[in-house]
């Protein structure tokens, strides 16, 4: 269960009521892999006041070495969420603090302060996300098959028969989501074999970010309890349509859409206001910089773009561009008063991508900027002159790339914020920038198919 008005005292009493034993206090590194600690309930009180202490180097990339004092991770009352398939055991999303001060370096606390910037401006940030998953087998010689040997179709989006199949693990997060009270409102076969999507309702951004992390983790979870494997991995086979998370953006005040106007209010007929529109150009104008923090990994750069996988599409962009029903477009708006972001992959460290969205957008509203007319091309088919006469700007073709865009972005760069040893910015790029390397030294076997006896 997770309830934004929840506080300590309804902590206590949810965790008596139920008879929950144990409370993991979890926090997330730059990458959104989930630490935590298991602290037994009868110490509920020290871990609402106290929190539960880290070393911070041994949790990842969250800006400390081995010298430095601990991290202290504070649970959030209102992120109390009951495990569905061990009903003893809760999680706190928690904040990170050292020495009692807020630690820059912790991505929720990035995001938080970002929605308080806004806040004091009018505006309120709501997100939906459509985490995309891959359910797998490890055969014994170590490689990875989809779990499903009968799901071999060209095209399997949608297929009822693979999704019956499955039906037992999906019926089983979805039943888990909605007793959740997420509202989980469909269930699909997504474009790849073994690939679903499981979607829940809409909430303020802080709200759906701790979703995604609990999500991801109950959907691994509860695939390893059955012998699989769940990924949300943005290209683990190269022949198959990759791991999205589309976030869906709107700003809101006192219950109110700022985005929403009707469609025959709205000249470009999209149903939304002047303020969704220049939110649209924000996004677009620093969307090669904002990729960096969408599509964070050398291996989302093999998702994006235009090449055609094996079901005919890759249906994630490779341009900056938008446009109304058209899933070619990166931004897409799909009903009145919504914008859909088709950069962000399953990779995304939530947070930091609704960090930068948010930046960008309200830059966008700041200069009032106009990101022109939509577009209704099937941006797949264009050709580079087309799309040059219509000014359409092409993502990074890399993670190097996106992280030098981002290093030269003044408004991100001020989003993320500083830290004892400098700009967030710089060291989120620097952690990328030793990835990239680490990648560029691998052997691959494609590189031995091409040049070994080549020459």
């Amino acid at each position: 269960m997770t309830d934004t008005a929840l506080t300590a005292d309804d902590a206590r009493r949810i965790v008596a009521d139920r008879e929950i034993e144990f409370l993991f206090a979890q926090f997330v590194d730059m990458h959104g892999k989930p630490s935590a600690k298991l602290v037994p309930a009868t110490h509920l009180d020290d871990l609402l006041t106290e929190g539960a202490g880290f070393a911070g180097f041994a949790a990842g990339d969250i800006g400390q070495g081995p010298n430095d004092p601990d991290l202290i991770a504070i649970p959030d009352p209102a992120t109390l969420t009951i495990l569905p398939w061990q009903p003893n055991v809760a999680r706190f999303a928690c904040d990170i603090t050292v020495e009692g001060e807020p630690w820059p370096y912790c991505p929720r606390t990035i995001l938080r302060r970002a929605l308080a910037r806004a806040a004091d401006s009018g505006y309120e940030l709501w997100l939906g996300a459509e985490p995309e998953y891959f359910l797998l087998r490890r055969e014994g010689d170590g490689s990875l098959r989809v779990a499903d040997g009968l799901d071999t179709l060209e095209q399997p989006c949608y297929d009822m028969r693979a999704l019956t199949r499955n039906l037992d693990f999906v019926s089983e997060v979805s039943r888990a989501l909605t007793g959740l009270g997420w509202d989980n409102y469909a269930t699909d076969h997504e474009d790849a074999n073994g690939q679903f999507e499981q979607n829940f309702r809409f909430a303020d951004a802080l709200t759906t970010c701790d979703r995604v992390i609990f999500f991801r983790y109950m959907v691994e979870t509860l695939a390893q309890r059955r012998g699989l494997i769940a990924t949300f991995m943005p290209k683990p086979f190269a022949d198959l349509t990759g791991n999205g998370c589309h976030f869906h953006l709107s700003l809101w005040h006192d219950g109110e859409n700022l985005f929403e106007r009707g469609p025959g209010e709205d000249p470009r007929g999209l149903g939304l206001s002047e303020l969704g529109y220049q939110f649209t150009a924000g996004l677009m104008d620093h969307a090669r910089a904002t990729i960096a923090l969408t599509a964070p990994t050398v291996n989302s750069y093999k998702r994006l773009g235009v090449g055609a996988p094996t079901s005919g599409a890759t249906w994630a962009p490779g341009y900056v561009s938008y446009g109304y029903n058209n899933r070619t477009q990166m931004l897409r708006v799909p009903a009145a008063g919504r914008i859909e972001d088709r950069s962000v992959d399953g990779s995304c460290n939530p947070y930091l991508a609704a960090t930068g969205m948010l930046a960008a957008g309200l830059d966008g509203v700041a200069r009032e900027l106009d990101p022109g007319e939509p577009n209704a091309l099937n941006l797949y088919v264009t050709t580079a002159e087309q799309r040059e006469a219509a000014g359409i700007a092409t993502l990074p073709a890399n993670l190097l790339d996106a992280g030098r865009e981002l290093e030269r972005d003044a408004v991100l760069r001020e989003a993320l914020g500083s830290t004892p040893g400098g700009d967030y910015l710089d060291y989120f790029v620097e952690v990328k920038r030793r990835e990239v390397q680490s990648a560029h030294e691998q052997i691959t076997q494609w590189e031995l198919d091409r040049y070994l006896q080549l020459f």
